[in-house]
């Protein structure tokens, strides 16, 4: 039987998508050469030739993308998180957290502000003292009075605060490893743990000729 193999190369992994499952392998892993052909997007030039190492026939679906913008340098996972949408602004929460607001199906630009992982990362490098357990549930409407609660709240802040910024009453799409954690902070949103996929998959339909 046929299995569709979908792969999102980002920084820091090989995101997979074999038919229904997901298998995540880090930059650094030894990927496995697969018996059907891959589909796949990638902002890591040199994760790229590792997979094309292993898997020789890998189709980059870059050539097929058809997304205009005045935007400079966006990087084509965030294209796909926003094709097929009119209205909306769309966040993809991975080691980076990228912002892009869509309206009337034109890309009006974005920014890109650090992911969770990297906040908790860099407070230690300033002290070993600003070290802390990430905690999910974090009371964003009372002023800290200790350390740990204190780097928390300016992380969640600092990251929501400019989200609310730009979508105001627009709808907010998020995606990505900390999205869904993300996404409730705000009312006028939806969590798509797969929006990446789901939208390559629609480009493959549109594509006889890939599938």
């Amino acid at each position: 039987m046929y299995i569709l193999i979908l792969c999102d190369i980002g920084n820091t992994t090989f995101h997979f998508l074999l038919g229904k499952n997901h298998k995540k392998y880090s930059i650094e892993e030894k990927l496995p050469k697969f018996d059907e052909k891959i589909y796949f997007v990638s902002v890591n030039k040199k994760a790229t030739k590792k997979l094309m190492k292993a898997n020789p026939d890998a189709v980059n679906m870059k050539k097929y993308l058809d997304f205009k913008t005045e935007y400079k340098g966006q990087g084509i996972d965030r294209v796909l998180a926003c094709m097929f949408t009119k209205n909306a602004v769309i966040v993809d929460a991975g080691s980076a957290i990228t912002v892009d607001i869509m309206k009337k199906g034109v890309h009006k630009g974005g920014f890109i502000l650090l992911g969770l992982s990297s906040f908790i990362k860099a407070y230690p490098k300033i002290s070993k003292k600003l070290k802390f357990d990430f905690e999910k549930k974090i009371n964003l409407d009372k002023i800290p009075l200790q350390t740990k609660d204190a780097i928390q709240y300016a992380m969640m802040k600092s990251i929501i605060l400019p989200i609310k910024d730009v979508s105001k009453n627009k709808n907010i799409i998020f995606t990505g490893g900390d999205g869904k954690l993300l996404s409730t902070y705000f009312e006028n949103s939806v969590y798509k743990k797969d929006l990446i996929f789901e939208n390559m998959k629609r480009i493959i339909d549109a594509n006889n000729c890939i599938a």
